[in-house]
């Protein structure tokens, strides 16, 4: 039985053989070959959709390899982008008050008779009963209570404590703060109050009713009293009202300065507060 089985294997690879031979001679000598295209057709198309399938494959393995790569990148642009945001700030801020600090050299160019010290604002608001701001300048700085404190937008107020490295002053919005002022337009005099507002709102009080004062006349410092140099100034006058039983009128202004803002000041170290207790000493003697 095995030697059956080993005679036909054999018969059978003669004949494969044979058949192999006949078609090779066949297919050089072009007989078969119409017969080739019609076989081969389905063999191609097969074989393309086993290429597009091994494409594909290795399209989604390098795809997700790619996707790590691609969160990595991202994670590294996030960093750089969150560094140069962080910079862009910090550039911004270094701008804004290089931009405030020309604009208050250029008023100490403007008005070159005085001497100034310029001071960073560290505090600001209601300190006791007394709206104010506290200055990072004092007495090793020439800081002494009573000087006047201004910017390039006008009078701020006056400092009245001082300590070694820093200083209070009470601004002009405070309620207690008063401040001798005249109408440049019309040279009449009055008095400055605060109103103890956020809004940088003041009251010019006394004003003599034959003075005409108008919306939009500007208020500047006086000089009178010695508590402040003249022609600071002070503020814009947006409405007048009359006082009917009094022989004097009073306006509200409105001031250029931000108060809530403030970042630097300007200290007028030149000046020096006139004392008229004195006169006032001798006048009671009298």
């Amino acid at each position: 039985m095995r030697r059956n089985w080993s005679a036909n294997r054999l018969l059978f690879l003669t004949i494969c053989l044979f058949i192999t031979a006949i078609i090779m001679v066949l297919s050089a000598l072009g007989i078969i070959r119409p017969l080739e295209g019609i076989v081969a057709a389905p063999i191609n198309f097969v074989s393309r959709i086993i290429t597009q399938t091994s494409l594909r494959a290795d399209e989604t393995f390098i795809s997700l390899s790619d996707v790590e790569a691609i969160r990595d990148r991202n994670a590294v642009l996030e960093e750089a982008l969150a560094r140069q945001q962080s910079e862009l700030i910090e550039l911004r801020e270094i701008a804004s008050d290089y931009e405030r600090i020309a604009d208050l050299l250029s008023y100490t160019r403007a008005n070159d008779a005085a001497e100034y010290v310029m001071a960073d604002v560290i505090a600001q608001g209601q300190i006791g009963l007394v709206r104010s701001i506290i200055i990072n300048k004092g007495t090793r700085n020439g800081i002494r209570v009573g000087l006047p404190v201004v910017t390039e937008a006008g009078l701020v107020g006056r400092v009245f404590q001082v300590t070694a490295n820093s200083s209070q002053v009470q601004l002009v919005t405070d309620q207690n703060s008063f401040v001798n002022t005249r109408i440049e337009r019309t040279r009449a005099q009055g008095s400055v109050q605060g109103e103890g507002l956020s809004t940088g709102s003041l009251r010019m009080l006394h004003i003599p009713p034959e003075s005409e004062a108008q919306t939009g006349d500007l208020i500047f410092t006086s000089g009178l009293g010695g508590n402040f140099p003249s022609d600071i100034f002070v503020g814009t006058i947006e409405s007048v009202r009359n006082l009917e039983f009094e022989l004097s009128q009073e306006a509200l202004l409105s001031t250029q300065i931000d108060f809530q803002t403030l970042e630097f000041v300007l200290v007028i170290t030149s000046f020096e507060p006139a004392d008229l207790s004195i006169f006032e000493t001798t006048e009671e003697d009298q």
